[in-house]
């Protein structure tokens, strides 16, 4: 069929039995949701139009609508592309080379391997459909999951993205200049997730190229490098170990390999051209700074899972303050904070508990990162309007003020966390912790990384204190030291006393000061050094008095 020619268009639900083997499993090509607003018809007219007959790949095009009107974007798009365009329906299977389009008055979303529909989450104020879409993609489909944000006004689609990104899926954005409504598209590339930013008709060749490159079906999601990856690999980790403040040795290498990957396209380098690539990091100083940036990961949202947070609200925190000593604050660390939001999250839920509890309890909550940018947005306490969809509206009134650009938290929200630049994997935990949230962190990280860090909650939490890991996490063997209050929202409270002969002693010199070192050639000396710098840290909590260290304008630093 030739394009721009008459097709076939479909409004009828696919049933299972009708979809051959491979198109049941979408894990087997990739499927690519599609957001626009203002201005998206001419934007996805252009995308559509640049489409191959047979591109391998299922697409989901998530229009804003009037509710009140009939859709006409079937038809319309229909006459413009080779691929096959339906409008969406309950239960329809996925199958590559295919567009379904969103009814109106409708959400759409991804589950086993097929569209399903629901009445909108929000009543009344903004709605945010695509961003509901991406969530679901993200969960069911990591890798393979595609987003493309077109011309449009607001911010719908930047969290769906993060998500996205999260699952190590890809993103591609249009370019704001060629956008009659910049808005979408401009805030999805301020998440600085954004892989590519193209005009309409350039995105369809650059997501055939993204596909031959992930042709191998589930390869993206193993962590084992080919034959020949790994050399090449160590030199990357060494040259950002040795040139920034970054330390990577420890992650999986399949993550890096495949965020990697991903930056040198951006660079329009093959994949396989890894020495062209080795001599730009070698010489040029911000690509290998954008690099560590793109590795850390920075993703996060406001009560991200909202079943964890259900559960913390109504089953946890409500005990921790009924049974703790006025005369001790509680302690909470979030751990690996990105940007601020689930720091944020927690402080939101406990104000709310303490306020109904009626009791006088302190609240100490640190949030650290190993990303000085990710702190330093976290510590601006500024977000995009787009949070209301995850943050009531009782509580943005009650916690945040609004501005012109969206939300900032309030004084004495964001007077409630100290944000702090710390590595993880090499500074000493804090201690004496009533819990932990570390979520989404242990999966990058190789096994004997994530040892290291369970035994360091181990050891800086209290007896009965609680550990939240992320959706994909386990604390592994918890014989003795933990036991599991909810294996579904991965919640475990400490259990045994805390041992300095469990806590990893040889972590790393301090960001800045590391050098490289051979596997297995760690110093007594340096040993001696980090056991040093563990004892002051704990003689400094227990028995110094408290202090803040100002600035002379009497800033807090």
């Amino acid at each position: 069929m030739s394009r721009g020619s008459p097709l076939k268009v479909t409004r009828v639900a696919a049933i299972a039995g009708n979809a051959g083997a491979d198109d049941m499993d979408v894990n087997l090509f990739p499927v690519v949701g599609i957001g626009a607003s203002a201005g998206g018809l001419e934007a996805c007219s252009k995308l559509v139009e640049a489409l191959p007959a047979q591109v391998g790949m299922a697409f989901i095009l998530i229009q804003h609508l009037d509710p009140a009107h009939a859709s006409m974007m079937v038809d319309l798009l229909g006459r413009r592309t080779p691929v096959t365009v339906c409008e969406a329906a309950d239960g329809m299977v996925i199958q590559s080379d295919h567009l379904y389009v969103i009814p109106p008055a409708v959400y759409l979303s991804v589950a086993n391997g097929a569209l399903h529909l629901s009445e909108p989450e929000e009543r009344h104020g903004a709605r945010l459909p695509f961003d509901f879409l991406l969530h679901s993609m993200a969960r069911e489909l990591g890798p393979r999951a595609i987003c493309v944000i077109l011309s449009g006004t607001g911010a719908d689609g930047s969290l769906g993205l993060k998500s996205i990104k999260e699952r190590g899926g890809f993103a591609i954005a249009q370019d704001p200049e060629e956008a009659a409504f910049d808005g979408m598209p401009r805030s999805a590339i301020a998440t600085g997730l954004v892989d590519l930013v193209l005009r309409p008709g350039k995105i369809p060749n650059a997501l055939v190229e993204y596909a031959q490159r992930k042709a191998i079906p589930r390869a993206t999601i193993t962590n084992v490098l080919p034959a020949g990856a790994g050399e090449w690999l160590q030199q990357v980790i060494l040259l950002l170990r040795t040139k920034t403040n970054h330390d990577f040795i420890l992650y999986k290498p399949g993550t890096l390999q495949r965020r990697i990957e991903r930056r040198m396209a951006m660079s329009s380098i093959p994949t396989h051209n890894t020495k062209r690539y080795l001599d730009i990091l070698q010489n040029n100083k911000a690509e290998l700074t954008t690099l560590a940036t793109d590795l850390l990961i920075n993703v996060t949202g406001f009560f991200r899972d909202p079943s964890v947070f259900e559960m913390l609200c109504g089953k946890i925190i409500p005990g921790m303050i009924l049974s703790h000593t006025s005369d001790q604050p509680l302690r909470i660390w979030s751990a690996g904070c990105s940007t601020g939001e689930e720091a944020y999250s927690i402080a939101i839920l406990f104000f709310e508990a303490i306020a109904t509890s009626g009791r006088n309890i302190k609240l100490q909550i640190f949030a650290s990162d190993v990303d000085p940018d990710a702190i330093a947005a976290a510590r601006e306490g500024h977000y995009p309007d787009n949070i209301r969809s995850h943050v009531s509206q009782a509580r943005l009134a009650r916690f945040f003020t609004e501005t012109e650009k969206g939300f900032k938290v309030s004084a004495d929200l964001r007077d409630s966390v100290v944000f702090t630049i710390h590595d993880i994997l090499s500074d000493p935990p804090f201690s004496r912790l009533d819990m932990i949230l570390c979520r989404n962190l242990l999966i990058y990280l190789q096994p004997e990384a994530q040892q290291k860090m369970i035994s360091q909650f181990h050891f800086a939490l209290r007896e009965g204190a609680i550990l939240v890991l992320g959706s994909a996490e386990t604390a592994g063997n918890i014989e003795g030291r933990f036991k599991i209050i909810s294996k579904n929202e991965h919640l475990y409270q400490h259990i045994g006393g805390r041992r300095l002969a469990e806590f990893d002693l040889s972590a790393g010199n301090r960001p800045g000061l590391r050098v490289p070192v051979r596997p297995g050639a760690a110093s007594t000396s340096s040993r001696h050094a980090a056991l040093a710098e563990l004892c002051q840290h704990l003689v400094l909590e227990n028995y110094a008095p408290t202090a803040v260290l100002v600035n002379s304008k009497l800033e807090c630093i």
